[in-house]
């Protein structure tokens, strides 16, 4: 069978970005074929319909949000992701806490979708939220790892290996998601909270609305939010002169859990 090989991601702030393409490298290297990839971080490229079949081998990854594929992505992974004969590798990147559910529910998806799900990762990334939580993660060594699973998924295609069952993949995908603490332990809801932005800093380049998955940064004036902010925190992250923060306490409140909680260096895990 000739291979075809395909990287998908949603990737805010880079780190899925960066162990899809690790991991559909090194598949294509060892297929003997190049890779090509489908970014779905902006809402452009989530207007249309993906559709794969056999011979095609897809690397679909998506950052964890509150131990669950990000519920504003779920639909698009849903509906306009599909495979039928298609082989599939879901892979999600946490920030040093959990991956909790969130693998189940991708290769659920997946699967519901038409694929057969060779093989699924979880890899550790730098927390959007803070950088005192797995920093510079994915490193050199994450990626080799990520390369390596890679690998041995495109082997696993050429040798028409099973696929995995749902019990091969820890997790739920019927659970609920993950409720956010505070410092005191107690739950804290930032649902609504959106980036402040600091007018004496911001230039109006724009940049933090072409970064922003949901299309919701007024390009006129940053400050307003016109749709829902998902706290990805790409906004923030691409401004080059820092004029954009997060200040909602419940939201820092958590932060600050997060930070005292979870430093030990998380493991990624891989399956095949």
């Amino acid at each position: 069978m000739e291979w075809k090989v395909w990287g998908m991601f949603f990737s805010p702030c880079g780190n899925v970005n960066a162990l899809i393409h690790a991991m559909a490298d090194a598949a294509g290297a060892r297929l003997g074929v190049q890779a090509r990839y489908i970014d779905f971080t902006l809402p452009r490229a989530r207007k249309q319909t993906y559709t794969f079949g056999p011979g095609d081998l897809v690397f679909v990854g998506v950052p964890v949000y509150a131990g669950r594929v990000p519920n504003k992505i779920m639909p698009f992974v849903q509906q306009q992701i599909q495979g039928p004969g298609a082989a599939a590798v879901p892979a999600v990147s946490f920030g040093n806490r959990s991956f909790d559910n969130a693998l189940a529910e991708l290769a659920a998806l997946l699967t519901a979708g038409g694929f057969s799900v060779l093989g699924a990762g979880a890899a550790v990334g730098q927390h959007s939220f803070t950088e005192k939580l797995a920093p510079g993660r994915p490193d050199g060594e994450d990626l080799a790892l990520a390369a390596d699973f890679g690998a041995r998924a495109a082997e696993k295609a050429a040798a028409g290996g099973p696929g995995l069952s749902p019990a091969d993949i820890p997790g739920d995908e019927n659970a609920p998601y993950y409720t956010p603490l505070g410092t005191d332990g107690a739950p804290v809801n930032f649902l609504r909270a959106t980036p402040d932005v600091d007018y004496a800093l911001c230039s109006h380049c724009g940049a933090c609305a072409a970064a922003c998955p949901m299309g919701s940064i007024d390009r006129d004036d940053p400050g307003k939010t016109r749709g829902v902010c998902i706290k990805c925190q790409a906004c923030v992250k691409v401004c080059k002169r820092h004029a954009r923060s997060f200040s909602d306490p419940a939201f820092l409140s958590h932060v600050a859990m997060l930070e005292q909680n979870y430093q030990r260096p998380a493991q990624p895990v891989y399956i095949l």
